[in-house]
């Protein structure tokens, strides 16, 4: 096949640029430093702040986590269906368009979560959740169907090369809100809530230009006599079936699963980690998540280059090494050491976009040749999603049951452990193309 047309390659990658807003400022840097705000007692010498729940009782940082996992839950029993309406119906972008513009205005709606509306806040952050990541099972469908193969490694890191830039450039923006509130007569509080607001239009506005650049779906024939609701997972197990005949694919997955449940965890717990465990201010935060968004940008380049150099599995190898690493680094951080926390930050974002896009298209050169590729990228975002259900809700349970986060980030380096063991006994399976 031949890669599609500049326009349709760079309005693919446009659409990196408009959701990542939400991973950065939502996931990553404003929205937890304001949770924690929000729903701490503002004592910063108490290491965890209990949030009642009718008869129940949870630590604020793990009531995230489990939200969080919630969401994913949701996202993963969501996407098989979703996948199978797609295929058969030939409405993906339509369906891109619809969780692009769900997750928009969820994020939005952030706007309005304060400490009186706590739970509404968390609905708000499940429907986002589910709203970016749905959106994700068609719009990573996409690549094996507009890139080449020799063209997929490179694709795929242009499009997280465009999502850091985007991200950082709206950062930027709410950064002068929060730092300089009285600049516009706002509170600090306010001036987050702008930055959630601002994230949803901006989300919402650069991704229906993105989708009106893709190419519309192509239907299977006979879609009308399919039960759509069972044939997704009809489609999974199908895949799953498929898998028997293709052990390095089978073999990647189950690395993959182990070793992006250690990646997702540590990019979803960080920002809370570094300011409920360490105790870094907002301010040094935000700059941590700054420089780690900045550097990602060369590091994906950088390992798009190496994989096409030492190969994928290579690549991603030396990573996961990385990634281990780091998590020790964070685990033996003194609280209020924030020069340390910038080190880590380096560290982190040099392989936190590298790893994730060589494993995209490490994944979409392992697949058959197929015009399911939504099904088979379903596949894939459940066990991912699956893997960072596991991982949240084990971050919040150790840390719930030790009373440290510290724990839970040493046991995360339990998953990368493995993740690598497995994939260096899949780069040594024979007889199929080298990647």
């Amino acid at each position: 096949m031949q890669t599609a047309s500049k326009k349709v390659v760079n309005g693919w990658a446009m659409y990196d640029w408009s959701n990542s807003v939400y991973n950065l400022v939502i996931t990553s840097t404003i929205f937890p430093a304001y949770y924690e705000a929000v729903t701490g007692d503002g004592n910063e010498n108490t290491l965890i702040d209990k949030i009642k729940i009718g008869p129940y009782e949870f630590s604020n940082t793990a009531l995230y986590n489990y939200v969080l996992a919630i969401a994913f839950v949701i996202v993963a029993m969501l996407s098989p269906i979703l996948s199978s309406i797609a295929d058969y119906r030939g409405n993906k972008k339509q369906f891109l368009r619809f969780f692009c513009t769900m997750g928009s205005l969820a994020c939005a709606s952030l706007y309005f979560f304060d400490s009186n509306h706590i739970m509404g806040g968390l609905f708000s952050v499940i429907v986002a959740c589910v709203g970016f990541w749905g959106s994700l099972v068609f719009y990573n469908s996409y690549l094996p169907e507009i890139a080449s193969p020799a063209d997929r490694d490179r694709i795929s890191a242009k499009g997280f090369m465009m999502g850091y830039i985007g991200s950082v450039l709206l950062q930027l923006i709410c950064f002068v809100f929060v730092l300089k509130p009285e600049l516009f007569g706002i509170t600090v509080g306010k001036a987050s809530q702008i930055s959630f607001l601002l994230v949803g239009i901006w989300w919402m506005g650069f991704g229906w230009m993105s989708i009106s650049r893709l190419p519309a779906g192509r239907g299977v024939k006979g879609a009308h006599s399919k039960n759509l609701i069972t044939q997704g997972y009809k489609e999974i197990n199908k895949v799953w079936i498929e898998l028997k005949t293709l052990p390095k694919l089978k073999r990647f997955l189950f690395s993959f699963f182990f070793y992006n449940m250690g990646v997702q965890t540590v990019m979803l717990a960080a920002t809370l980690y570094g300011k409920s465990e360490l105790n870094i201010p907002t301010t040094n935060l935000i700059l941590a998540i700054l420089i780690i968004q900045i550097v990602a940008i060369p590091g994906a380049h950088i390992m798009a280059k190496l994989a096409s150099k030492w190969g994928n599995f290579n690549t991603i190898m030396m990573a996961i090494v990385i990634w281990i690493g780091g998590c020790i680094m964070g685990y033996y951080l003194p609280r209020n050491a924030v020069v340390p926390f910038y080190t880590l930050a380096v560290v982190v974002g040099f392989v936190m976009g590298g790893i994730q896009s060589v494993s995209r298209s490490t994944y979409s050169k392992l697949m058959p040749e197929t015009h399911d590729t939504t099904s088979y990228f379903s596949f894939f975002d459940v066990t991912e999603k699956v893997a960072i259900v596991i991982g949240m809700f084990s971050f919040g349970f150790i840390n719930e049951i030790t009373g440290s986060q510290r724990n839970s980030v040493l046991a995360l380096t339990i998953f990368f452990i493995i993740g690598l063991i497995l994939l260096y006994r899949t780069s040594k399976i024979k007889g199929y193309a080298v990647v």
